[in-house]
């Protein structure tokens, strides 16, 4: 029977699993052996470093390991119930509380043996409160492993001790056949000092200690880096190299004049950037970069002088956002900048009228207009350019590749700009964007005031309307920022529409409050941000739909309630909608949560959204930052961007070496790197093709 097949069959005939536990499994994403071997521990605890009981003392953050002796349901004053477990091991005893968790009775037994983590408190003697939980099995049962422990992702009805056990009964059949599936040869991993796959999966399910299963780990993210930077060198052959690029010629026709009209002077970086796009835009080769910089770091400038450069060549330009609305205020800022210039712009969006979207596809068609602003509406049927040369895509994340690719197929091969204000580390850079030459600007413009960040709680309310009011009678508007749009009996959260009533009837019941979510059909979205803009909406109650992009220099205040309910670099993209103008501004984060205030100070110290992000990943790592969803977003299930960073360049510079060598992957060597870089990415592999 093939090695594969054996491999990829279902996990239900595996040894202990059958139909109801294949269920079950199925929950967990093991659908196949295969998939059963790849499911690997998301912790360990190293049972060397269990603390007795008897040792633990008030404040210390601990885990033990004891038999469930007693256990209870205990019901409050105020109706909550608290599931109570006393466990015990060689040293003495100890109560853990679950508050609100009564369910826990059905799963915790008495004669279980516990591991358990978390703070200990005093609350009528010593008490853990535990963060987790996992059953070992029962305590008159002999101990299973080592001194280290693998803890698994797990799902109801399927203990942490089963899943072991499924593992145990099936690992010894199943890791001599992952020996020919490696796609790495011995010398190559021996550079990098990592073990084989069939070992590193052994070791990960059966760890001597710590250190051999994060070694066995760095395998497994090596695999995820190298097959992620084969398929961004070969877009970025593909993009660059296969396809001739335009020449174009500087002549300072138009760029001398716009930049001695400029009312302020470029940044170091700003300046930078500019070197290094024009200096693609010269060369025979398509450029294909990323501009990268923090929320008003002047990229939309940097963009304008690059557009400039295809126009003085006698080319057009194109520039896409992800909405109207950032699309009509790129146009407008742009429209400003350029008084004066003779340069022809027209702004391309969906509302418009068909009559007068059939006028200016023709004239893009005809090459008399040198300038585009749009949106979607610019890769729909229909709009043809007569001479494009630079594609500039905003909030690239908005976008897919394939809408990417769409826009550069317009013209002749043009130079492609994307543009992101999202700042992440150079280390997720070169995974999410790894592909694209990259610029960043991590300087902002000078004369911009530093925006105020304060943390305040519930019983400061009534002082922070009070501010919001003095505000909006100074002639300022705010934004008012929740985590949902409708009150849910999940979580007790604010939400957005239960407060704008609120807000509307008893708070500022004679100012004018809008309210903004992503649920509202896209056309009344439009009614209520154009009201904001033109000042007509004085508080503005809004989700995190508000996050990108859009500038109302007047707005100067912003509330966001349940900050702990965000990430810092979210917020920090929220915060970014206010101190767009000349006036101070002020960020205000409501939270009730004690822990999470050591978290968002973050935000009230600095506004370097580079330094925020590396928070963000060290905090919620990188699935969470940047959400699984996302286009262009990798699943990385053991790639960690702190340990693994130099790991990282390693990967990239060999992947890179073999496209440069070997563009198609023909080689009898590369064989193998090409189909598995198909197996992984599929579709988004056979873009470039790959396969």
């Amino acid at each position: 029977m093939p090695i594969t097949f054996i491999l990829d069959g279902p996990a239900q005939y595996l040894k202990g699993v059958g139909p109801r536990r294949a269920e079950q499994l199925h929950r967990l994403g093991v659908r196949s052996a295969r998939d059963l071997l790849f499911h690997v521990p998301r912790r360990y605890e190293d049972a060397s470093t269990v603390a007795p009981i008897s040792g633990l003392e008030i404040g210390m953050d601990a885990t033990v390991i004891g038999e469930v002796v007693s256990k209870d349901v205990l019901p409050t004053r105020k109706g909550l119930r608290i599931f109570n477990a006393v466990i015990r091991d060689r040293t003495g005893l100890i109560e853990c509380s679950w508050p609100g968790q009564p369910f826990l009775d059905r799963s915790i037994q008495k004669g279980d043996r516990l591991l358990v983590s978390g703070p200990v408190r005093f609350f009528h003697g010593r008490q853990i409160q535990p963060r987790e939980y996992v059953v070992l099995g029962r305590a008159d049962s002999p101990d299973e492993g080592g001194l280290v422990l693998p803890i698994y992702p797990s799902t109801e009805g399927l203990s942490q001790r089963m899943i072991r056990l499924i593992l145990e009964q099936n690992l010894d059949r199943l890791l001599p056949l992952l020996v020919d599936q490696d796609p790495f040869q011995p010398d190559h991993l021996a550079r990098l000092d990592l073990p084989p796959l069939h070992e590193a999966i052994e070791t990960l399910h059966r760890p001597a200690s710590i250190a051999a299963a994060e070694r066995a780990r760095r395998r497994l993210a090596y695999g995820e880096l190298f097959f992620l930077q084969l398929l961004h060198a070969r877009a970025h052959q593909q993009a660059t190299r296969e396809r001739a690029g335009i020449t174009f010629r500087r002549t300072n026709a138009l760029i001398r004049p716009f930049h001695d009209s400029l009312p302020f002077k470029l940044t170091g970086a700003q300046k930078r950037a500019v070197r290094e796009i024009f200096a693609d835009m010269s060369a025979g080769r398509r450029m294909n970069r990323l501009l990268q910089g923090d929320v008003g770091s002047g990229k939309t400038v940097v963009a304008l002088l690059a557009m400039l450069l295809a126009a003085e060549s006698g080319y057009q330009a194109a520039l896409m956002a992800p909405t109207e609305l950032l699309a009509e205020q790129h146009a407008r800022t742009m429209s400003g900048l350029l008084v004066g210039l003779g340069v022809d712009m027209v702004l391309l969006v969906g509302r418009q009228k068909r009559h007068e979207r059939r006028a200016l596809r023709q004239a893009i068609a005809s090459g008399d207009v040198a300038l585009v602003v749009g949106t979607h509406a610019l890769i729909q049927e229909g709009v043809e350019f007569g001479k494009l040369g630079l594609a500039v895509i905003d909030e690239q994340h908005r976008f897919g590749v394939r809408q990417r690719m769409q826009l550069a197929a317009l013209g002749q091969e043009p130079d492609v700009l994307v543009m992101s204000a999202t700042p992440i580390p150079r280390s997720l850079a070169l995974t999410l964007y790894g592909d694209l030459d990259m610029s960043v600007l991590d300087e902002r413009p000078p004369g911009r005031k530093p925006i105020r960040t304060g943390i305040r709680d519930d019983a400061a309310r009534a002082k922070v309307w009070e501010f919001v009011r003095e505000q909006v009678e100074a002639g300022r508007q705010a934004y008012v920022v929740y985590p949902l749009v409708e009150e849910s009996e999940k979580v007790d959260l604010k939400a957005a529409s239960a407060e704008y009533d609120l807000l509307r009837t008893d708070v500022f019941p004679d100012l004018e409050v809008g309210l903004m979510h992503g649920q509202l059909p896209a056309e009344r979205k439009d009614q209520v941000m154009r009201a904001f803009v033109a000042g007509d909406i004085h508080v503005l109650v809004s989700t995190t739909v508000i996050e990108v992009g859009i500038d109302v220099p007047n707005a100067t205040v912003m509330v966001i309630e349940h900050a702990e309910r965000f990430g810092l670099s979210q917020l920090h993209q929220l915060r970014g909608r206010i101190g767009r103008g000349a006036d101070q501004s002020w960020c205000i984060l409501m939270t009730s949560g004690y822990e999470a205030r050591e978290r968002l100070d973050v935000l009230a110290r600095t506004e370097d959204g580079f330094e925020i992000a590396r928070a963000d990943l060290g905090i919620r790592g990188m699935g969470d930052l940047f959400g699984s969803k996302q286009h262009g977003m990798p699943e990385f299930r053991f790639f960690d961007p702190w340990q693994h960073e130099a790991l990282l360049g390693h990967a990239r510079r060999e992947a890179w070496a073999i496209v440069e060598a070997d563009p198609e992957l023909e080689r009898p060597e590369h064989r193998r790197y090409r189909d598995e870089l198909v197996q992984q990415y599929g579709e988004r592999a056979r873009l470039y093709d790959v396969g």
